[in-house]
């Protein structure tokens, strides 16, 4: 069975399936009364709200961002309306929260992209407002002594956010994309996961199975060359990891920069202990989108970017300006509908519009690096033209940044790399939208999944032309896309002129010991292979046969 694999890791063990949802309250009349439906249901709402943010507490990290926004969820004035008018049609408060919460669901599955990706959160919030209504345990996690694989139709962020790791072995569900929040949690705590995977609900309970991150694999019924090989990899990956982290660098002692991609500041500390050399990605959204309905005074974001900084003493950040917009509306930026949010009004074109919101995050960030010692470098996200880039640069500079540069995320940009070079100080590519847009296939759209692939020789060339550009002007080129956490398409990645890689801590180790078995040449060559064939599936199978023949000898 395949799906997508979050991590490099893999896992063996016995599946253990999550319990099926409860099922949808009858649809009977209350023999209560509205007023007493309504204070069971707002007393029900609540008690899920303070439990949620409890478990956010208690987690940390990206996990509580999360909780906390479901949390919101529960409490959502919007709903809670929606619930009151039910109940006064003589519902219960059960149907009524059931009802309420399903119309919103299906409102965000249908608006797709980041939206579509919370419906499953907002599911979760129903599940549990009905249980603890019927005074019955929410569906959770199975508890057994044994450790097992967990197989679900997806997983619910109060229950990733709490796993217990010396207990789940991996995570196979069935929905969900590489943006659910469940691969984004299993990401940020290196949770071996496969998700999206079509025939996960067909493996039965106390069945073996390996789990395969790095090849997106689950085999059922593993022979006992399977479990050992699979086993074998755990024990050499135990090792790596465990081993003392070292700077990026290939064999010949080239020098590859690894940092880390973060969307909180709470986590810098984490990452910087996990070997990361700075940070190519620090994404700005959380912290605009847990303010509400106004977005965060220069204060308070000089506060979180003062507290990311100070973690990386002397070492490069780099922030990426807020990209919302479009499939991640803001009421304060841009909340209206749009038939196609991926081509829309988002990044730094709906900050243009508002542009005071832009002026306010650059003195922000340009106080906080007066008062810091890291690196502070600055980008603007979904830049499509030189005219975008020549203004971005400009405004960053007279508000009193440094270091000033682009994300390559539309094909445009990549194509006039060369005239964007001699703007901007450098470039960082973004390799999921870069696919998406070179393969007209949404990322977040699971029946196009299969386009989703860095490995395909249309983006691979178009990060070389920026990797060329860069090298004749003399300015970096980072790589914060997820490609860059995949070992081998790293080291081709270099040998498109990548002259940094920026990841997910949890594959900062896979990554460096694959780039220090191959030297610049040999990275060059690889790419060459990869750009040489005709599909994804093509480019990746050529370079693995390349890199497993044995090397050629001179006299």
């Amino acid at each position: 069975m395949t799906g997508t694999g979050i991590g490099q890791a893999v896992a063996v063990g016995p599946v253990a399936r999550m319990p099926e949802p409860l099922a949808t309250p009858a649809d009977v009349r209350s023999t209560i009364g509205v007023d007493a439906e309504k204070a069971r249901a707002v007393e029900s709402l609540g008690r899920v709200a303070r439990a949620l943010e409890d478990r956010g507490a208690k987690a940390g990290g990206t996990a509580r961002d999360v909780l906390e926004a479901q949390a919101m969820m529960a409490e959502d004035p919007t709903l809670s309306d929606s619930i009151d008018e039910l109940l006064g049609q003589g519902k219960t408060a059960e149907r009524a929260v059931s009802e309420a919460f399903a119309a919103f669901r299906d409102q965000l599955a249908a608006m797709g992209g980041y939206l579509g990706e919370r419906a499953a959160d907002l599911d979760d919030v129903a599940q549990r407002v009905i249980a603890d209504l019927l005074g019955v345990p929410a569906p959770g996690v199975p508890e057994l002594d044994e450790p097992f694989v967990l197989v679900a139709r997806d997983l619910a962020p109060a229950d990733t956010a709490l796993l217990d790791l010396d207990k789940v072995l991996a995570l196979v569900t069935s929905d969900g994309g590489p943006t659910s929040h469940t691969a984004i949690l299993a990401r940020e705590k290196s949770i071996v996961a496969v998700v999206g995977v079509l025939d996960a609900l067909s493996l039965a309970d106390g069945e073996t199975v390996v789990v395969d991150a790095a090849a997106g694999s689950v085999v059922s019924e593993p022979s006992d060359d399977e479990i050992a090989a699979a086993r074998a990899r755990i024990a050499d990956r135990a090792a790596l990891v465990d081993a003392p982290a070292t700077p990026g660098a290939l064999a010949d002692g080239t020098a590859i920069p690894l940092l880390a991609n973060l969307g909180s500041s709470k986590a810098a500390q984490a990452a910087a202990d996990q070997g990361a050399e700075g940070v190519g990605l620090f994404r700005t959204e959380f912290l605009f989108l847990d303010a509400g309905g106004s977005a965060p005074t220069i204060d308070e974001q000089r506060a979180h970017y003062v507290e990311l900084l100070e973690a990386f003493p002397g070492k490069k950040v780099v922030v990426r300006l807020l990209d919302a917009g479009a499939d991640k509306p803001l009421e304060f930026l841009n909340d209206a509908h749009e038939e196609n949010p991926a081509l829309g009004l988002r990044g730094l074109r709906a900050l243009r519009v508002s542009e005071d919101i832009l002026r306010e995050q650059l003195t922000a960030l340009a106080e906080a690096d007066k008062v810091t010692s890291a690196d502070l470098w600055v980008m603007a996200p979904m830049v499509s033209t030189v005219e975008e880039t020549t203004y971005f640069v400009s405004l960053a500079k007279e508000l009193g940044l440094k270091t000033v540069g682009v994300m390559v995320e539309v094909p445009s940009i990549a194509l006039l790399a060369d005239r964007v070079m001699a703007e901007a100080d450098f470039a960082s590519i973004g390799t999921n939208d870069l696919t998406q847009y070179t393969l007209a296939a949404d990322r977040l759209l699971g029946s196009v999944a299969s386009f989703q692939d860095p490995w395909h020789p249309a983006v691979l060339r178009l990060v070389g032309e920026v990797g060329a550009a860069g090298a004749r002007a003399g300015k970096p080129v980072g790589i914060c896309g997820e490609a860059a956490a995949d070992p081998l398409l790293a080291v081709v990645l270099v040998g498109l002129g990548a002259t940094t890689l920026s990841m997910s801590p949890s594959a900062l180790a896979d990554v460096r010991a694959s780039l220090s078995r191959y030297t610049l040449d040999e990275a060059r060559r690889f790419a060459e292979t990869a750009l040489a064939a005709s599909g994804a599936a093509e480019a990746r199978a050529a370079v693995t046969a390349a890199v497993e023949s044995p090397k050629e000898t001179h006299s």
